[in-house]
């Protein structure tokens, strides 16, 4: 069975090849195919509502089963925000560092500083049938940057079991504990049911 990847982040790809290697699939990416530059819009309005978005619009495109998720960083003290406007916190087109700048104005003064990411992985089949799988980071937002690896808000978000923020730890070691690898997992322990593995 081909399964495509719907992300053009080769080190999510790679990821997501190696977690799904116990499995006879032939997982495809957008170096498969002559795509063009269109992109779905993300106006769900949760983050299972996004990966489907993202998930169909792949379908319709190549008609072959799709793997498509959608993340957000979810803040308590600012009820919930950023949420699933994490990537355009700080408007259309910001950068990462405005994103970051505008938690961090926002958390000005407030003791509250938990936090977690969450991932939501969605395998669709042409059926229409969907796998789901979900994924949770918790932490804190700490009140200046550390760290030079990562991205997004990695530099701000603090994680107390191993005493760093996810912009402090190499690529191995952030892919071993992250939101994104949990909901992969999760959805990889679905299939092994479906799959009687």
């Amino acid at each position: 069975m081909d399964i495509f990847i719907a992300s053009k982040n080769i080190h999510k790809i790679d990821e997501i090849k190696k977690i799904f290697s116990i499995f006879d699939f032939s997982m495809k990416d957008f170096r498969d195919f002559n795509l063009s530059n269109e992109e779905p819009i993300e106006n769900g309005k949760t983050l299972v509502e996004n990966a489907r978005i993202k998930a169909s619009f792949w379908y319709e495109k190549l008609k072959i089963p799709i793997i498509a998720d959608d993340t957000g960083l979810f803040v308590p003290a600012l009820d919930g925000r950023p949420g699933i406007y994490s990537a355009r916190y700080a408007g259309e087109h910001c950068s990462y560092e405005e994103n970051v700048s505008k938690l961090l104005f926002e958390l000005k003064g407030k003791e509250n500083r938990k936090a977690y990411f969450e991932t939501c992985s969605i395998l669709m089949y042409p059926s229409g049938k969907e796998i789901i799988g979900i994924g949770r980071l918790d932490g804190y937002i700490i009140r200046e940057r550390r760290g030079e690896n990562g991205f997004g808000y990695d530099p701000v978000f603090f994680i107390s079991d191993i005493d760093k923020t996810l912009a402090e730890l190499s690529d191995k070691e952030k892919n071993s504990i992250s939101h994104r690898y949990k909901s992969l997992m999760n959805l990889k322990e679905k299939l092994k049911k479906e799959f009687y593995l």
